[in-house]
């Protein structure tokens, strides 16, 4: 017996209800905009696949591009992984939310399925796009212009080019080889129209600069650093928090949690997301962060550090690390008659503060994304694209 055409129609949601809907994080691109007058740039994506059980990664190609050279990469272990390319069905049998028919998408065999318990599969995927309607030249002035739904982007223009206007709010900052970058965090929820034009001219080499300069021209969009604080009830002065972090430098084997001070640490623990799996960590403080010749400043008898230690970062590989801490600081989360205050500097770019339950949000001196949770907490989000600290202060009243 044939299926009835309105079965038919109904079978692409069908199955899709039946697979976890695909979900990412942590997405970054960078373009570089190959010979003018080519309409070729090189895209460097990195995403991070979050479905829990996902076997595969589906990537769009964009519409109206045309996509070669591809390669994909898992970024924990430096090694290849296969691909193809695939249409709208196939990935939407995958989890996409595919309504497009016409679309076409790059599918990504993982290394293993994307493991629980906050577990991930960072990739790395390269192509380059052919694209006359983003790129091209208008006389001797190179244009580049495309929206960018991505919100941590860069841009790095053609060697022997100069950066003329950029519609967007961005760092500029020059390449090792001398080539004009430029880089920024979209902090809105909406695309962002970026137009970006350039013009031929001769400059001198890249010079060598001091490393006080080197530090603070570090790209913003790139840093991937988070994290996010549960506040518990204020009169407890304490807050559940996790961070998470990147090492990719060769040999590094463990990374140093330094409580600030006027704060205290406990029930820590950590993760390592490419695998879902605990690591082992300790607690020192005074005498013995000197002893175990931990790379600490000014270590005095109240200093206390977090230790978590892991297998030493190979050369093209890296990790992803979660850790998880209680803190109590009474001079920075404190109860003000009957109002919440929390007081806090932010110097990562991503920063999160869940709200206790039952309290509702007053004041933020600070921009940001307010949301609710499913559970009935207020969460707010910090994006600061700026290589600088923001002082947040909030403050809430119990419902």
């Amino acid at each position: 017996m044939r299926p009835s055409p309105a079965l038919l129609l109904l079978l692409p949601a069908l199955l899709l209800a039946q697979r976890p809907r695909q979900t990412d994080a942590d997405a970054y691109t960078r373009y570089e905009l190959l010979a003018p007058g080519s309409a070729k740039f090189r895209i460097i994506y990195e995403v991070t696949a979050t479905t829990v059980g996902a076997t595969h990664y589906f990537n769009p190609i964009r519409k109206g591009s045309i996509a070669t050279d591809e390669s994909v990469f898992d970024r924990a272990t430096g090694a290849p992984l296969p691909f193809r390319e695939v249409d709208a069905a196939t990935a939407r049998a995958g989890g996409v939310n595919a309504s497009d028919s016409a679309q076409r998408y790059i599918e990504v065999t993982l290394t293993r399925p994307v493991p629980p318990t906050g577990g991930e599969q960072r990739l790395l995927i390269n192509k380059t796009y052919e694209d006359a309607a983003s790129y091209f030249t208008r006389g001797d002035t190179l244009v580049f212009t495309r929206p960018l739904g991505i919100k941590r982007n860069a841009v790095v223009l053609p060697a022997g080019y100069e950066l003329l206007s950029s519609s967007f709010p961005a760092q500029v900052l020059q390449e090792p080889d001398g080539r004009v970058g430029i880089s920024f965090w979209n902090a809105t929820p909406s695309e962002a129209a970026v137009t970006l034009r350039a013009r031929p001219v001769s400059a001198r080499p890249a010079a060598n600069r001091p490393n006080t300069l080197r530090v603070r021209l570090n790209e913003r969009a790139h840093q991937d650093r988070e994290i996010v604080y549960f506040l518990q009830p204020p009169e407890t002065h304490a807050f559940d928090l996790y961070h998470d972090y990147t090492e990719s430098r060769v040999g590094v084997d463990k990374y140093l949690n330094v409580v600030r001070a006027g704060s205290t640490v406990s029930n820590p623990s950590a993760l390592d997301l490419d695998r879902g799996t605990p690591l082992v960590h300790e607690v020192l403080r005074g005498a013995a962060i000197t002893s175990a010749r931990l790379d600490v400043p000014d270590v005095t008898p109240s200093t206390e550090v977090v230790v978590f230690r892991f297998p030493a970062v190979k050369a093209g590989q890296s990790i992803r690390l979660r850790m998880s801490e209680t803190y109590t600081d009474s001079a920075r989360y404190y109860l003000n008659g009957d109002e919440l205050v929390w007081d806090r500097a932010f110097g990562r770019p991503a920063n999160a503060v869940v709200l206790p339950a039952g309290w509702m949000l007053t004041n933020s001196s600070i921009p940001c994304t307010v949301t609710t949770q499913a559970d009935g907490r207020v969460r707010l989000d910090f994006v600061n694209p700026r290589p600088d600290e923001i002082a947040v202060l909030l403050t809430a009243r119990r419902r």
